[in-house]
């Protein structure tokens, strides 16, 4: 069995799932695994993790899902390692921050457990004020330019906060220390709870740092 994500959009109604769910039975799929990404304005946007007989089968999958009333597929892609359930793996990534006794490997296991966690192509923490790298994961952009997107996203409280952002490009404060965490991935825009998700782990870093400082 070859496994894959579908990131869709639902009618946020009773049924919408369902009809998806019967669809994706009738290639001979199985649905092991549901994420809800966002909810707002009618709209529900989920990750169904999706077992296949056959990697031949996906473009049909795609089009029998699409087929429902109301449905979007905005992606689809195949992973190699098995899922994580989300909540356990932060809660894993939470417990390993919290045992770091020094900065430079808080930093590393932040950078690399965001990577895997939400699916980014790259990972910096960057303290803006000394515009240096502390930990990089994945190959980021110019260090100049992510510390030129930090810069500018100081300018709107939302994005400073982590609640929103361009589609491609996430970042969250790690307000005591004075140190931000900027991450990135194309093809998939990053969703509300991806970003809830990195703000609260951007949070306990935070703590962290001021512990290990003290």
């Amino acid at each position: 069995m070859s496994t894959f994500v579908l990131r869709v959009w639902l009618p946020d109604r009773p049924g919408a799932l369902g009809a998806v769910a019967s669809r994706i039975g009738a290639v001979r799929g199985d649905l092991v695994g549901i994420d809800i990404l966002e909810r707002g304005a009618g709209r529900v946007i989920d990750e169904l993790v999706v077992e296949l007989p056959s990697d031949d089968l996906l473009p049909l999958l795609v089009q029998e899902v699409a087929e429902v009333d109301g449905v979007d597929v905005e992606d689809a892609h195949a992973i190699v390692t098995p899922i994580a359930d989300p909540r356990v793996d932060a809660l894993e990534t939470a417990a390993l921050l919290v045992e770091q006794s020094t900065r430079e490997g808080l930093f590393d296991e932040l950078a690399s457990h965001l990577g895997h966690a939400l699916e980014a192509e790259w990972v910096m923490v960057v303290d803006g004020d000394a515009d240096s790298a502390l930990a990089v994961s994945g190959e980021p952009p110019p260090l100049t330019w992510v510390t030129a997107f930090v810069a500018g996203s100081q300018t709107s409280a939302p994005v400073a906060a982590g609640e929103c952002g361009p589609d491609d490009v996430a970042c969250a404060p790690l307000a005591k220390s004075g140190l931000v965490v900027a991450l990135g991935r194309k093809g998939r825009p990053f969703r509300a709870r991806e970003r809830r998700q990195l703000a609260m782990l951007a949070r306990i870093a935070d703590r962290r740092v001021v512990e290990l400082d003290g």
